[in-house]
Parts: structure tokens; sequence; C-alpha cells
């Protein structure tokens, strides 16, 4: 059974929320992706079919979604052209860059950035077949995102009157200094 349905679940995760003050918990990630601003990942209370659930969710911004497919069909396009490169996600923990390669992919990245041949607009995805509950992958037009944006989607979410930016946008990476 999917304990995301379970009423004593559910009351909870309430009662976490309630002691919390805001209508959702942070889940605390390994990675350290919640501090970076523009991710975060949480759990809420909402109804399904009528019934409460609860409703496991990942948000990020619109430019990081954006970047992590550029990124993507960059390390496609790299493949391609050099079989010998290895993914990101694919390498050792002792993997030796080849400083070639890298600036390579980079080059890569910044054409399609120029060449904007990546659009995205905002989502929410919604996986019934979860877990914990039902998943909620979802990218936001934000700078940020924080309590507010975190609080008003849930609002607008459980109300149903969220409404999406479907404009496609195209961002570039920001140089550091």
């Amino acid at each position: 059974m999917n304990e995301g349905f379970d009423p004593i679940e559910i009351a909870e995760l309430k009662k976490e929320c309630e002691q919390e003050g805001q209508n959702y918990v942070i889940v605390e990630d390994e990675d350290g992706m919640n501090d970076s601003g523009e991710f975060a990942h949480f759990q809420f209370v909402g109804k399904h079919e009528g019934k409460e659930v609860i409703y496991d969710a990942v948000m990020g911004t619109l430019r990081l979604n954006h970047s992590s497919l550029v990124f993507e069909e960059a390390e496609i396009r790299m493949k391609k052209a050099n079989p010998n490169y290895v993914e990101l996600e694919r390498r050792k923990p002792n993997y030796k860059e080849d400083e070639d390669m890298e600036l390579m992919l980079e080059e890569i990245i910044e054409e399609l950035e120029e060449e904007e041949v990546i659009k995205v607009s905002e989502f929410v995805e919604v996986e019934k077949d979860f877990e914990y509950g039902i998943g909620l992958d979802i990218a936001l037009n934000v700078e940020e995102i924080d309590a507010k944006v975190i609080t008003k989607f849930i609002n607008d979410f459980n109300a149903g009157k969220l409404e999406l930016d479907q404009t496609l946008y195209s961002f570039t990476s920001e140089e550091e200094e």
C-alpha cells in the first residue's frame, strides 16, 4: 500500500505542517539542492479524486530546468562528436577530466544557449504511480524558490486555480566573475 494515502500518515504530515506554521514541510536532501534557492523538495496535503493525499513535490526554477536540458543536449552532442567522452553521471570518483573535452562541452553549451535551441515553459507533471503519495515535478518561472512561492503554489494547486505560463523561454548561463 502507498503510505501517502494512509490517513494516519496524512494526519502526521498535517501536524508537522502546523508545527512549522506552513502548509508544507521541506524534505531534507543529502546533496544540498534545497539550499541552492533554485530547487525545493517538499510535501503537502491535498486532495486527489475527493480524498486527502500526500503530495511529494520537487520544484525548480525554469532557469534550472533549462540549464539541465541544455546540459543534457550538450552531452549528447559531445558523445556523438567524441565517443570517448564520459558523461557526468557515469564518471567514477577517480575520473580524470580531459580539459580539451570540458572546453568543447562549454562551447557546445554556449552555442545551444546563443541559438536558443532549447526552450522551456512552466509545467507540473503528476506521477500517480509514486512510492509515497503522488509525485509532482514542477518548474516555475521565478528567480528563487522560497516559502512564499511554495505556499502560493500549494494554495493555487489545492484550490484548482493554478495557472501556468505557457510562454517559451530560453536562458543563458550567468558568467561567474
